[in-house]
């Protein structure tokens, strides 16, 4: 593993905390250079600072907003000419609101597709024709269990995640034969602070939070995989049955599962 990554260039968004820290930190252990990007600028400097008292890499920080499509271009452009080229890209920034549908209004909804499927997919496009001429490369999404097992209050966060695994799924394909790897990664709850913003009422969290996922354990699953042709991470793997069971038996599945559903 430490021979896979050593000296490869890693491009995460949604750097500056939660899984994406803890990415940053395990990919700089096994020697991997990086480009941080997020929102706070501060926050990714310290983690840079870290990083570069512990291992001898290349820690390029740039603050992007991946909702600003503009911004994507010119930051990728740049770190793109800085650093030669892209090995692997995590695309993790994303965010989510739980409400009922007809509680959502159109800003949050646009916003929530704009960072977690349209900035995905323009963070993509712009290391793809590098990747296709090198013949190597890996692209990691973060979706979620959201994208297979949609749930009352989650209508525009679990559509933005469903399309995340179209796209995925799709892209995997296209670059089955030209040596790149897709891979979806598609965890459960994971305990961070993606639900000051989508559990504003604290009640999710409050209900399932025995079953939630320490960022540094999905981290590390994603890490561990990195530059190798796997098609997805499920975490945890109970949650993922569940899935499997839902595509075979919807009806039955929402039934059943009604109660556990509206935990939120």
């Amino acid at each position: 593993m430490k021979n896979r990554l050593q000296g490869k260039n890693v491009i995460i968004t949604g750097a500056s905390g939660g899984i994406g820290a803890e990415m940053a930190r395990l990919a700089a252990r096994q020697g991997a250079n990086l480009v941080l990007l997020a929102r706070s600028v501060d926050k990714l400097q310290s983690l840079k600072t870290e990083l570069e008292q512990s291992y001898k890499v290349s820690i390029i920080v740039r603050s992007l907003d991946v909702a600003n499509t503009d911004a994507i271009t010119d930051v990728f452009t740049e770190v793109m000419a800085e650093m030669g080229h892209v090995d692997i890209l995590v695309n993790n920034a994303g965010f989510g609101v739980f409400r009922h549908a007809h509680e959502a209004n159109l800003d949050e909804i646009k916003a929530m597709f704009e960072v977690n499927v349209i900035g995905l997919m323009a963070c993509t496009s712009l290391v793809l024709l590098s990747m296709r001429r090198r013949g190597s490369g890996h692209i990691i999404n973060i979706a979620s269990q959201a994208g297979k097992i949609a749930t009352p209050k989650s209508s525009v966060y679990s559509a933005t995640k469903h399309a995340v695994l179209g796209y995925t799924n799709s892209l995997r394909m296209e670059l089955r034969e030209v040596g790149i790897f897709v891979t979806a990664v598609n965890p459960g709850p994971i305990a961070t602070n993606f639900f000051e913003i989508a559990d504003e009422q604290g009640t999710y969290v409050k209900n399932i939070k025995s079953f939630m996922l320490k960022p540094e354990y999905v981290a590390k699953q994603v890490v561990e995989r990195m530059m190798t042709n796997t098609r997805e991470i499920n975490l945890p793997r109970w949650m993922n049955a569940g899935s499997v069971i839902y595509a075979l038996f919807p009806r039955m599945f929402e039934r059943i599962g009604r109660r556990a559903f509206n935990q939120k």
